[in-house]
């Protein structure tokens, strides 16, 4: 076999290669499945995940109480921000029938568990490690907090950090 030939059979192997990539790519594009954004008025999605504690939350053993749901990240300036505020009103209103869930999107035990030391946090954090409910909910950008009142129904969703003042209204606006 000469020169010309080994060229020839490496350039048609590369080329099919590529080929079935694509159609890969292709095809895993088509067939996955399409996940709508949680919507304003519709019934909350949903989950099951555990807190820094061992203690396993689930969305709706949580129906009867306004749940204030934030999605966050450690290395996120404003979700950075807004904690603080969220855990004195979570304080304030805890025995007023309204929680706080914070769903760490898919960080390390250790940098959410410095984060939370950091900032002296008493709510519930979860990590949502294979991004299943980031996902379920279609959560990008961060910060994102939904409003659930006690039926278990989004009522708003707020991107965007939240002043102290404008978590004390929205807590007030899912206390059952």
């Amino acid at each position: 076999m000469d020169k010309k030939q080994r060229r020839l059979i490496m350039r048609t192997s590369i080329l099919v290669l590529l080929g079935a990539a694509l159609v890969f790519s292709l095809y895993a594009n088509f067939t996955k499945e399409k996940v709508a954004a949680v919507q304003k008025g519709e019934m909350a999605r949903d989950f099951v995940l555990t807190d820094m504690d061992g203690n396993t939350h689930k969305l709706s053993d949580y129906k009867g109480q306004g749940v204030f749901l934030n999605f966050w990240g450690t290395w996120c300036k404003p979700c950075e921000y807004e904690m603080p505020y969220m855990d004195k009103q979570y304080q304030k209103y805890k025995d007023q029938g309204v929680q706080i869930l914070a769903v760490n999107v898919g960080e390390s035990n250790y940098s959410v568990k410095k984060f939370v030391e950091k900032h002296y946090l008493t709510f519930p954090i979860m990590i949502d490690k294979n991004k299943q409910v980031q996902t379920a909910y279609k959560i990008d950008p961060l910060p994102v907090t939904f409003l659930i009142d006690k039926n278990g129904k989004i009522i708003d969703k707020l991107t965007g950090s939240l002043s102290e003042e404008s978590i004390q209204k929205h807590m007030e606006r899912i206390k059952p």
